[in-house]
């Protein structure tokens, strides 16, 4: 599972023309599922997320997480980040799970989170969204379960 995590102001998915979930300060995370990808990669991606210490403490410094600041995290579906990009001019997808593991792994990443957090939205897998974002910092990391 692929992680590609940003440190947001504030963050919002629209489908259709209607707002799905938006938060304030906190973490957008776009997420991957990768074929051999199974529950336990769910539950160590829930946890680095949770933990990740990329927002500053009272001396500016990245030591503080998501909810040591009281921030929101919201979750994405993004198959494209598993792209095979090393060769030609055009994306490979084979890196990406099937649609019916990575959906389950997905809404079962979504659980995770939310039984340990409950500042946590997320978008609709399989839909078409529109992403909004004001990224702090810029901040962007890549988090992998490993």
């Amino acid at each position: 599972m692929i992680a590609l995590l940003q440190r947001v102001s504030e963050a919002s998915v629209t489908i259709e023309g209607c707002v799905e979930a938006s938060i304030g300060a906190g973490l957008l995370a776009f997420i991957a599922v990768e074929p051999d990808d199974g529950e336990a990669v769910c539950e160590r991606i829930a946890e680095r997320l949770l933990g990740y210490r990329v927002f500053a403490d009272a001396a500016g410094r990245m030591n503080c997480s998501v909810g040591d600041v009281g921030g929101a995290l919201l979750l994405v579906p993004q198959f494209t980040l598993a792209a095979d990009t090393r060769k030609g001019m055009r994306p490979g997808f084979s890196g990406g799970a099937k649609p019916e593991l990575a959906q389950r792994l997905f809404e079962r990443l979504v659980a995770c989170v939310a039984a340990r957090f409950p500042a946590v939205q997320a978008g609709r897998f399989g839909a078409d969204m529109q992403v909004a974002l004001i990224n702090d910092g810029p901040a962007t990391f890549l988090l992998r379960a490993e």
